[in-house]
């Protein structure tokens, strides 16, 4: 079983901040920054190629419900919403990082330096998103 499919079944502890009936969402435990937040489809589906059309949708608009909570939730001036499809593909279970970002946040091209979060910090910005959610 891969690591996502062990976070959405719970065997991995993970900052979730979005449960739903197709797709659980959680924090980066590496960032780009703070608030990055994978979208994986609850079934295992290695990439793109193989989403099924009746996922296309739940999936993606999902992304969209979450890129807007990053403005409101976090202050992001906007996101960064993307996929890997097998390289650079750090887990083979299809996901959609949204990243926050905000102008001169010194994300440049594909280069995509990591953070931490401070001790209790990851709960704090879970939180700041499933309100968000919650009130989308």
């Amino acid at each position: 079983m891969c690591l996502f499919c062990q976070i959405v079944s719970g065997e991995v502890d993970a900052e979730i901040v979005l449960d739903e009936e197709h797709v659980v969402g959680f924090l980066d435990s590496r960032p780009v920054f703070k608030g990055h937040t994978l979208l994986v489809p609850r079934e295992h589906i290695d990439t793109l190629l193989e989403l099924p059309e009746s996922l296309v949708v739940p999936l993606f608009t999902t992304a969209q419900r979450v890129a807007a909570v990053m403005t409101s939730a976090l202050g992001a001036q906007g996101t960064f919403v993307a996929m890997n499809n097998v390289v650079s593909q750090s887990v083979p279970h299809l996901h959609v990082p949204v990243v926050p970002r905000t102008k001169g946040d010194g994300l440049r091209g594909f280069f995509w330096p990591r953070t931490k979060y401070e001790d209790g910090e990851a709960a704090e910005y879970g939180e700041r998103l499933r309100s968000g959610l919650s009130d989308s």
